[in-house]
């Protein structure tokens, strides 16, 4: 048996919240004080090699490029303990206001936390 292939975006969305918790970073206590939530407007996956029911795997992500307004992810999903590949993909996600539905900055907070992690390797 195999997963069903929708899994691996709930897979992706789990990393991306554990990349946050890890920058530390509060994601609510930022919806809650600016009103500012992020949308996912762009996913893609590529699948690799099926993961196997019951395998247990680990998920990579790191941000790959910093906007005005969006964060670009890029994700690997591996066996636990190796290197070969399941999966790659990418999430983008666009900072908006939640009374308007328009686009608004990435927090500042963010932005440092973000570029202090990745360094040279963060487009802009």
């Amino acid at each position: 048996m195999i997963v069903f292939n929708a899994h691996y975006l709930t897979y992706f969305d789990t990393a991306i919240t554990e990349y946050f918790r890890a920058l530390p970073y509060d994601y609510r206590g930022q919806v809650t004080r600016t009103g500012e939530d992020f949308h996912t407007v762009r996913t893609l996956v590529e699948y690799q090699q099926p993961i196997l029911f019951d395998e247990d795997i680990e998920v990579c992500v790191r941000t790959s490029r910093l906007g005005r307004s969006s964060i670009t992810f890029l994700l690997e999903i591996h066996p636990q303990g190796r290197e070969d590949l399941r999966a790659t993909g990418e999430v983008v996600w666009v900072n908006t206001d939640q009374a308007t539905h328009k686009s608004a900055a990435v927090p500042a907070e963010l932005s440092d936390k973000i570029s202090a992690l990745e360094g040279d390797r963060l487009e802009r």
